[in-house]
Order: structure tokens, then sequence, then C-alpha cells
């Protein structure tokens, strides 16, 4: 796959920024401003929310606290595997279609990066990039009040995808991120969270780095027809 001309290239139009938007891996170290990182999740706030509630709490980290949270949960992965997340995000037993789905875009990103079937040291070394944020100079993570319910978590879904969308519009790039999720512990620690708080996922928020082969990847969408009923149309 071609390289994109302008990986960073700020979209200018609503469309663009969707279609432009996809899970980066691997970021550039040039900074991004705190007053840019606080426009960003002011116009994501806009987002709507059932009676106006607003369910999402953020914690933007980055520099040296950054770098103690990725090395906190970087020990506890190479460590054991016996952290979970305190919410079920996949369901507990996939479809073929879904199976098909998440083990092609797995093995598409493996492909790219040269990472062969059964090497599961090189394909714990990718997945565990996640956890220094794949390079990006800002981290963003996301939690929620723990009483509240299933409307509540729709509504973040949308408050999550305006800030990926608006980073678009601002020449940035993010990478959505639930494997965070599992370490709700040692996140909780570091950031001081209350208990009252379940982690949701966190957000890689940077440049894209135009010379990475894993920032190529484009995955697939089924056609409109495919999941459209269309009714009186």
């Amino acid at each position: 796959m071609s390289k994109p001309k302008d990986i960073n290239a700020a979209a200018k139009t609503v469309e663009q920024a969707i279609t432009s938007r996809r899970s980066m891996r691997r970021f550039l170290s040039d900074p991004v401003p705190k007053d840019m990182v606080e426009k960003l999740l002011s116009i994501a706030s806009r987002a709507p929310s059932g009676t106006n509630i607003q369910p999402w709490k953020v914690y933007a980290v980055a520099g040296e606290t950054l770098s103690a949270l990725s090395a906190a949960i970087l020990e506890a992965y190479d460590g054991d595997d016996s952290y979970e997340r305190e919410y079920n995000y996949y369901p507990l037993e996939f479809s073929d279609v879904q199976l098909a789905r998440r083990r092609k875009v797995g093995w598409d990103l493996y492909g790219l990066l040269g990472i062969e079937k059964g090497n599961k040291d090189k394909m714990h070394a990718q997945h565990g990039r996640n956890f220094i944020f794949f390079d990006a100079p800002v981290g963003l993570m996301f939690t929620i009040e723990r009483d509240l319910q299933t409307g509540s978590w729709l509504d973040y879904g949308m408050f999550l995808q305006n800030i990926m969308i608006a980073s678009r519009g601002m020449g940035l790039h993010t990478c959505p991120q639930a494997a965070f999720a599992n370490y709700h512990a040692i996140i909780r620690e570091q950031l001081e969270i209350s208990e009252d708080e379940v982690v949701v996922c966190g957000i890689s928020l940077g440049y894209a780095d135009p010379d990475a082969v894993e920032n190529t990847l484009v995955t697939e969408r089924e056609p409109v027809d495919g999941f459209t009923t269309f009714i009186g149309l």
C-alpha cells in the first residue's frame, strides 16, 4: 500500500475527517500543547447525552506522568496475563462473521509488520506497544461513574467518536485502546482515580508517523446494503 502524501494534513470537511480517521499505531514525538488538547475536548463535549448527563471523565496525561504510567502497566503486562477489565467489551462467544473480521484485521496488521503466525514473542511485543501509547506524546484515559447505565455508555461512545473526528480537523491522529481497561487498578493508582469510576479505555493522541508501515493499514467495511434494510425509500 502506498504511503499517504501528508498523513497529518488537517481534514477540511466532516466527511474527510470521518473517512481519514483510522487507528494509528506509531506516532511522532512532536508535542501537542495543552491548549490544543483543551480545545479538542471542548469540541468533543458537544456530544449528546441523555438528559445532558455528560457521563465522561477524562485524564489527559503527558511527560513524566505518562512515562510512569506506561512503565507500571508494561511491568504488569510482561509479568502475567491475569489482569481483566471490569466490563465485557467483546462478545462472550464470537459469531463466525465476527471472528473472521477480528482475525483479518489482526493478520493484516501483523502482515504489514512482518510478524508470522505463531510468533508469540513478536505478537506480545506489538500488543505491548499499546501501553506506551504507540509513542504518542499525549495519552487520554476515560472513566465513567460506576452507577451509570447502558444509555450513558452509548453516550460515551459519541463523545469518544467526537474526539477522534475533531482530531482530524486539527491535523492530529488517534488510536482508541480498550486494552488499557485491563489495567484499571494500576491506572487508578497512578492517576489517583476514585474507585467510583470505571476505566473505559484510553486514546493515544498526536501526529502520526508518516514513515511507519503500520499506519498504512486501512480496515475493510461492510457495504451499506450489507447492514441496512431500506423500508419505504
